[in-house]
């Protein structure tokens, strides 16, 4: 069984996820994938915090592969991948391995990459713009002139990275098991429903 977690900024998603990790005794991954990619691959965790859940710029793509096409026909070399694709795919092959244990997941796209596990479920967390606000402020010390900016751009990124690799809507609810309204139920309300939702799918005992 494992649980993922995708999130709106500020919704508190990564707490929810490391408090069901912990009521349940397994794993917890969010930023720590990001020191097992280094370790995998040996690229500098420093590079890989600055692309992490980042899209590559499609269009740059496009037009760095032209060149590259052109001198792979006079050179027979594969053309450049973009840092952002290979941090994805090592990525995709560490989620694959992790999961084979119980565990719990935040964001890069790990509900589309076990998608056709029964025992994946797949979440998304959400909260109205005055509790992600004020969640923001409080644990990210972002200052008030800043704060709905910022909620929009981390949004944004991250709706850019799950439309790109996923190839469907983040948020959108059919693409979920169960959307979560935080700013409603709180960290701990929260955590007590997904207990609650996977005790009744019959993926836990009692807890």
């Amino acid at each position: 069984m494992v649980v993922t977690i995708a999130r709106q900024f500020g919704s508190g998603g990564r707490k929810i996820g490391k408090k069901v990790a912990d009521k349940l005794g397994i794993p917890f991954y969010d930023k720590k994938l990001i020191t097992l990619t280094a370790k995998e691959s040996g690229i500098d965790p420093e590079v890989l915090k600055t692309v992490d859940e980042k899209a590559s710029n499609s269009l740059l793509y496009a037009l760095s592969l032209g060149a590259a096409t052109a001198y792979d026909n006079a050179y027979h070399m594969e053309p450049p991948m973009p840092m952002n694709d290979k941090v994805f795919l090592i990525q995709h092959d560490i989620i694959k391995k992790i999961s084979a244990d119980p565990c719990v997941i935040v964001g890069r796209c790990s509900d589309f990459i076990l998608r056709d596990r029964n025992d994946c479920v797949k979440l998304f967390i959400y909260a109205d713009i005055e509790h992600r606000k004020k969640y923001a402020k409080d644990v990210y010390r972002i200052p008030e002139e800043k704060v709905e900016t910022v909620i929009n751009r981390m949004d944004r990124s991250r709706r850019n990275y799950y439309n790109y690799y996923a190839e469907r809507e983040w948020g959108d609810p059919a693409n979920y098991d169960l959307c979560i309204d935080s700013g409603t139920l709180g960290v701990e309300g929260s955590a007590r429903l997904i207990i609650s939702y996977l005790r009744i799918r019959g993926l836990i005992d009692m807890v």
